[in-house]
């Protein structure tokens, strides 16, 4: 058995769990062949992005839906609440429709900002999600024209396989990968409490660039956002700012 399909049998048995693989990768657990009808990528293949590897705990495998070659394309990771109001969905959509044509767009494919990320990317360029449980769950059911699209189309990741539950422990852990696929992360929305900060967290952890738009004052909404703003992130203040953000060359 080579070690890629190990790895992937390992995720399956552990159900995605990072620290039993690495344990049992640890011990050279012996295990059983089993047929994995799941397409996949591991961290020993040629198509896992660079990106990941610089992540502390990098996803062992990565199983998908769509077309695995998005992840060869200079990609942007655009966040945000959940609970999107009417600013923030006009927010989106300035931002998607301005970098849809030079990026592959990264969201969560959660309600809200996540979600509307995703559809306006789709109208005229392509969106990569990740998702915190198998590919074969549908959350939030919401999204089920999303991910219908999106599983033919675009590409949809997830390191949990198939069988694998909506867990709540999973979505702060998935953010890492949110936040490394991105050449940079954009903050739509994000309370001070919130999925969207620890995200931002996890891309500062790589030294992602972070791009952020304002919020008024003593917005609960866009606190997060301001606070950000505070500590040095970029502020979004003007159009021409957009139109600058363009793929960087490769190293």
């Amino acid at each position: 058995m080579d070690r890629r399909k190990k790895l992937a049998i390992l995720s399956c048995m552990y159900h995605g769990d990072w620290d039993s693989i690495a344990k049992a990768l640890q011990q050279n657990q012996e295990i059983m062949d089993m047929d994995i009808k799941e397409a996949y990528i591991t961290i020993y293949d040629r198509q896992y992005p660079d990106c990941l590897r610089k992540l502390r705990f990098p996803p062992w495998v990565l199983f998908y839906q769509g077309d695995i070659t998005l992840l060869e394309k200079p990609m942007m990771t655009i966040i945000g609440s959940r609970m999107m109001d009417t600013y923030a969905k006009q927010l989106v959509e300035i931002t998607v429709t301005n970098l849809r044509k030079r990026f592959v767009l990264v969201s969560g494919l959660a309600k809200g900002v996540d979600g509307y990320v995703h559809q306006i990317a789709l109208e005229a360029g392509h969106t990569i999600g990740v998702i915190g449980s198998g590919l074969d769950t549908t959350y939030p059911y919401e999204n089920i024209s999303l991910y219908k699209r999106m599983r033919k189309t675009d590409l949809i990741l997830s390191e949990y396989p198939k069988g694998t539950g909506v867990r709540k422990h999973h979505f702060p852990w998935r953010n890492r990968i949110l936040a490394a696929l991105g050449q940079g992360l954009i903050v739509i929305e994000a309370r001070i409490q919130s999925g969207t900060m620890c995200t931002v967290n996890e891309a500062i952890a790589i030294n992602k660039e972070i791009y952020v738009f304002p919020h008024p004052f003593m917005s609960e909404k866009g606190m997060g956002c301001n606070k950000l703003i505070a500590d040095g992130a970029q502020i979004l203040y003007e159009m021409i700012q957009l139109d600058e953000i363009k793929p960087k060359k490769e190293d």
